[in-house]
């Protein structure tokens, strides 16, 4: 029994050492070549070339709003605005643009692309000839690519809360002709779409409130990078899981073997 249980942990202590150093860099392979696909999605990630121009249309019906927006990397150039609102029993339209000498930023996207970078150099840290002894070194590097790739994927699913007056005293609210001080406008993500919102401040029985109205349009190259992101995810994952399988297997079987044979190994 003694004998089976020493092969056993022979068997397994090999299979960890080839997973250490020969599947570990094969996932971190695979790895590197997904998050560069990513990085191709992004039309603002290389400040050397030219980044093409997409227009967007975002609208509701009954024409209540409507945005015509150029959109060049994670930045707004142009938008042309309008919108109605609900004031005294009537509506009223409003008009106006995005200043030329002052762009609507898409923080989102900047911060996604950043955290992409940042999980990238991870990766490169590591050499292919880099020999890891422990389950720890592996999972140390896998907790930081997991953060990265998480802080990335939740930059575009998650928008930022602010509050109506953060919005107001935005550097993103240059608009001509400027709104009435009730009113504010956002453009951000949410997943693969870009959303146009208004909201209207109003006192009610001495009660500050809002109302939101929004319209949203899809951005193709988001939805690919938000899969590229979650494949990447989901493969990095399952090597760390894996590693702590082995790893709490292989306490497991030195917890259960006799003092005195722990005792001679150590």
């Amino acid at each position: 029994m003694a004998d089976n249980d020493k092969l056993e942990h022979q068997c397994l202590q090999k299979e960890f050492e080839w997973v250490l150093n020969e599947e570990v860099h094969s996932i971190l392979h695979q790895l590197n070549i997904i998050l560069n696909e990513c990085v191709r999605r992004f039309p603002s990630w290389d400040n050397d070339v030219q980044v093409k121009q997409e227009k967007f249309v975002l609208s509701t019906s009954p024409d209540q709003l409507k945005s015509i927006v150029s959109i060049s990397g994670d930045t707004i150039l142009q938008a042309d605005i309008q919108f109605k609102v609900q004031r005294h029993q009537q509506q009223t339209m409003y008009r106006t643009n995005i200043r030329h000498d002052c762009p609507w930023k898409l923080h989102q996207v900047q911060d996604a692309g950043n955290h992409l970078r940042q999980a990238i150099l991870q990766i490169e840290k590591i050499d292919k000839e880099t020999i890891f002894n422990s389950s720890e070194e592996v999972l140390h590097v896998l907790r930081n690519l997991l953060g990265c790739l998480q802080r990335g994927r939740t930059s575009l699913i998650v928008p930022r809360k602010r509050t109506i007056d953060d919005l107001i005293k935005s550097r993103n609210m240059c608009l001509t002709p400027n709104l009435p001080e009730d009113l504010a406008i956002s453009f951000y993500i949410q997943s693969h779409k870009l959303i146009f919102a208004v909201y209207q401040l109003s006192n009610s029985h001495g009660a500050m409130k809002y109302d939101t109205y929004q319209a949203e349009c899809t951005v193709p190259w988001l939805n690919e990078v938000l899969v590229l992101f979650t494949v990447a995810l989901q493969l990095a994952q399952q090597l760390k899981d894996k590693i702590c399988v082995f790893t709490q297997y292989r306490d497991i079987t030195q917890l259960s073997r006799p003092v005195s044979s722990i005792a001679i190994q150590s």
